[in-house]
C-alpha cells in the first residue's frame, strides 16, 4: 500500500461484506479493497438459501410495510431503505445480467433458480474492480491507533492496517464473541436464535413427518405472539414459515423460557369454534349418510385429517349423521385450537439468524458508520436487525452494505 493509496479492510465474506466491497470498489476505483474471509467459503449463506435458489428479496415497495416483516430494527431501516430499498436490488442485479423472479408468496429469485448465478455475477464484480479477497484470515483484535490508521491482529500472527473498517462478519452466537468489538467501546443486544423450528419429542403428530398445511395459524400460550403461514410436521417437530416467523418475533421471550412453552395450532384459521360448529352442524345433513373418515370437508392432507379424528375419539367409519356432540366439540376445538408444549428447538446451522448484535443506537443510519469510532462501518447481521423468512435479511444485508460503500466513497472524494 504506498502512501497515497488509502485502503478499505471489510471483514466478512458474506452477503452484506461482498456487497460493499463491490461498491466500493466500484464507485472509488483508486480504494485499495480487500476482502477478509476466516472460513474458506465466501457467500455461504447465498448459496443455501432458498433451498439453494437464493431468496435476493422480497417483492415489497412500500417502506412502511416492508419494515413490519423486522422484528428488531424497525425504526432505523425506515432511514437505511430510503438510501437503497428493494427497487434498487431489484436494478443492480438486472443492470449485471441477473434478472430477478417474483414468486406467489412475494420472493424474489433469480429467473435461473440458482443462488450460484448471483455468487457468479458478485465475484464477476469483484474480480472487475480488483477486490482483493483473503480466505482463511480470522480476525483477533481491531484497534485504532492514535493517528486515526486500524490495525488488525489475524489469527496467524499477521497484522494489517487500513484507514477504513466495514464489520460484516454477520451474527455471533455468543456474547462472548462479541468481545474484540466491545473493546472498541461498542454496547452488544445479547444475542439470542432466531428462524428455529419447534420440537415435541413424543409427540403424536410427529408420526406425520412430511405433511404440511399451505395456511395455518400459531399463538405462543399466553401471549400476543401469533403467525399465520404454512406449517410443515417434521419428525421432531413443527416447522415451516408459519413456525419460522413466530421464532423470529419471539426470539428474546423464548429464550428467556429456554424454548420451554405452549403453542396453540389453529388448522382452519378461517374458521372459530361458532362458525366451525354451524359449519358441522349444515354438514351433518347434507352428507350425512357418509363416512367421516372417507368425507375430508376442508381440504385438509388426509393423514392430518385421520390425526385430528383419531386424536377427537372419533371413529373413521362413523356416519357424519351419527356424530355425538361430544366428539364434535373435541373436533372444534382440535381444529380450531389444538395445543402443543414444546421443549426446545432446531436451528439449521447454514440459514441461522440472530437477534441481537450492535446496539443500533450507535450507528449512524444514514452512513453505517460508528457514532464512537471514525471510519468504523457495520453491515448486515452483525447489527441488532432482522427480519422473517422471505429475503429480508437479505434485503438489509444489500442495503446496509451499499450504504457502507456508499459513505466511504464520499469520504474518499471529500480528501
Amino acid at each position: 500500500m504506498s502512501e497515497a493509496t488509502k485502503r478499505l479492510v471489510v471483514i466478512g465474506g458474506g452477503a452484506a461484506g461482498f456487497f460493499c466491497a463491490v461498491n466500493a470498489a466500484r464507485m472509488f476505483p483508486s480504494l485499495e479493497v480487500l476482502l477478509l474471509e476466516k472460513t474458506g467459503k465466501l457467500l455461504s449463506k447465498v448459496k443455501v438459501s432458498g433451498g439453494g435458489r437464493c431468496n435476493v428479496t422480497h417483492s415489497c415497495f412500500s417502506i412502511p410495510d416492508m419494515v413490519r416483516n423486522y422484528p428488531r430494527g424497525t425504526n432505523f431501516l425506515k432511514k437505511t431503505f430510503h438510501q437503497f430499498f428493494t427497487t434498487d436490488t431489484i436494478q443492480w442485479y438486472a443492470d449485471r445480467g441477473v434478472p430477478l423472479k417474483k414468486e406467489d408468496d412475494g420472493r424474489m429469485f433469480p429467473v435461473t433458480n440458482s443462488s450460484q448465478t448471483i455468487i457468479d455475477c458478485l465475484m464477476r464484480e469483484a474480480n472487475k474492480y480488483g477486490v482483493d479477497i483473503r480466505m482463511m484470515a480470522d480476525v483477533r483484535s481491531l484497534k485504532r491507533e492514535a493517528g486515526g490508521m486500524f490495525t488488525l491482529e489475524l489469527s496467524e500472527g499477521r497484522s494489517l492496517t487500513c484507514d477504513f473498517v466495514v464489520i460484516a462478519c454477520g451474527g455471533y452466537h455468543k456474547l462472548s464473541q462479541f468481545s474484540w468489538l466491545q473493546q472498541l467501546g461498542h454496547t452488544i443486544a445479547e444475542p439470542v436464535p432466531s428462524l428455529f423450528t419447534f420440537n415435541m419429542p413424543g409427540n403424536a403428530i410427529t408420526q406425520l413427518m412430511g405433511v404440511s398445511v399451505p395456511e395455518a395459524a400459531i399463538k405462543i400460550a399466553g401471549s400476543n405472539l401469533t403467525a399465520k403461514g404454512p406449517l410443515l410436521i417434521t419428525h421432531w417437530g413443527l416447522s415451516g414459515p408459519a413456525v419460522l416467523r413466530l421464532s423470529a418475533w419471539g426470539a428474546r421471550q423464548l429464550a428467556t423460557d429456554n424454548w420451554q412453552f405452549a403453542i396453540i395450532v389453529s388448522w382452519l384459521p378461517d374458521y372459530n369454534e361458532q362458525s366451525l360448529r354451524e359449519y358441522l352442524q349444515q354438514l351433518r345433513f347434507d352428507i350425512a349418510s357418509q363416512k367421516i373418515g372417507n368425507r375430508n370437508p376442508f381440504n385438509l392432507p388426509q393423514r392430518l385429517w385421520q390425526y385430528l379424528l383419531q386424536q377427537s375419539g372419533i371413529d373413521e367409519d362413523k356416519r357424519w349423521a351419527d356424530l355425538p356432540a361430544k366428539e364434535q366439540n373435541k373436533l372444534i376445538a382440535n381444529c380450531c385450537a389444538q395445543e402443543f408444549k414444546i421443549q426446545g428447538k432446531t436451528t439449521f446451522k447454514e440459514e441461522f439468524v440472530t437477534a441481537g448484535g450492535i446496539q443500533l443506537s450507535e450507528v449512524d443510519a444514514n452512513t453505517m458508520q460508528s457514532k464512537l469510532v471514525p471510519h468504523l462501518y457495520f453491515a448486515g447481521e452483525i447489527l441488532d436487525v432482522d427480519g422473517i423468512t422471505g429475503g429480508f435479511n437479505f434485503q438489509h444485508a444489500w442495503t446496509s452494505g451499499y450504504i457502507a460503500a456508499k459513505a466511504i466513497a464520499k469520504e474518499m472524494e471529500g480528501e
